[in-house]
């Protein structure tokens, strides 16, 4: 399986438009992710 990642440009624009992210670490670190969004562009809808 093939895993596409975003630059920081891209991330931060996406970011902007208040999608969701998964920021992951190095996988010799916890090699886990996280889901984000903007707190700002929040919603109900969203959420679930």
């Amino acid at each position: 399986m093939e895993i596409k990642l975003n630059t920081i440009e891209e991330a931060l624009e996406d970011f902007k438009q208040g999608k969701f992210l998964i920021v992951v670490d190095d996988e010799d670190r916890e090699n886990e992710g996280d889901f984000i969004i903007a707190a700002e562009k929040i919603t109900p809808e969203k959420v679930n």
